[in-house]
């Protein structure tokens, strides 16, 4: 199983900066850069990659890329912005790295794309799993659970650093929360990724114990602590 990175721009665990070393490899195609700064087209993800210890001219290079007043979204890479830079998110989280999960297909889900996109983002909008975006559905496979031909549920696959593909946007209505749905959604999403011969994980928020202890249940284990993290760009710098 892949681990370290061979590409000298990424940190030494692609599990370390997974957007970087998704948009360096599976994620190519979506990527758009200036200089060493990354990110994907912003219809498909928020993410923005910076080089380990980005410096002045990384950072005048993400201004560039991201525009004035653009948003710099990272997930667990350390950085430290110029101090004009805006910081406007700050949430703690977990990285959590699948150990033994029950990976199966489900009978009842069915593969999700780009003609369900407005149930899934109207799905996103009733339960906040975190941001997707009209073309985040290319990023892998997504699905979903229906009844009565209403999308009920969804899980799908987000970051795919070499080795591993993150699982993400597990939601569930809330009316039908308490049926193992996201339960059965995460096996069906396993199961894909564990047959590419790749290895399941996840981010939560650091505050949803009960996402946690739910992933923890299925197998998942903590790799690290972070911070989702997000900067406005000082609209001079963007020039």
């Amino acid at each position: 199983m892949p681990t370290k990175s061979a590409d000298p721009s990424v940190p030494s665990h692609v599990l370390d900066d997974p957007a970087r070393a998704a948009l360096l490899g599976a994620h190519a195609r979506f990527a758009e850069s200036v200089g060493a700064v990354l990110r994907y087209d912003p219809e498909v993800s928020v993410f923005v990659a910076l080089p380990p210890d980005p410096g002045e001219q990384d950072w005048r290079d993400a201004a560039k890329l991201l525009g004035p007043g653009g948003r710099l979204g990272i997930a667990g890479a350390t950085a430290t912005p110029p101090p004009d830079w805006e910081q406007v998110l700050d949430v703690p989280g977990v990285q959590m790295v699948a150990e033994a999960v029950a990976a199966a297909p489900d009978p009842e889900a069915v593969r999700l794309g780009a003609a369900d996109v407005p149930e899934m983002l109207a799905l996103i909008e009733r339960t906040n799993p975190g941001p997707f975006l009209p073309r985040t559905v290319e990023m892998g496979t997504y699905l979903g659970i229906r009844r009565q031909g209403r999308l009920i549920a969804m899980a799908g696959e987000r970051l795919r650093p070499p080795g591993f593909t993150e699982i993400s946007a597990v939601c569930t209505d809330a009316a039908f929360r308490g049926e193992g749905l996201a339960t059965r959604l995460v096996h069906a999403v396993a199961h894909g990724i564990v047959e590419r011969g790749e290895t399941p994980f996840l981010h939560a928020s650091g505050a949803n114990a009960n996402a946690i202890r739910l992933y923890e249940a299925l197998g998942f284990r903590l790799r690290r602590r972070l911070v989702f993290a997000g900067y406005l760009v000082p609209v001079r710098d963007a020039d």
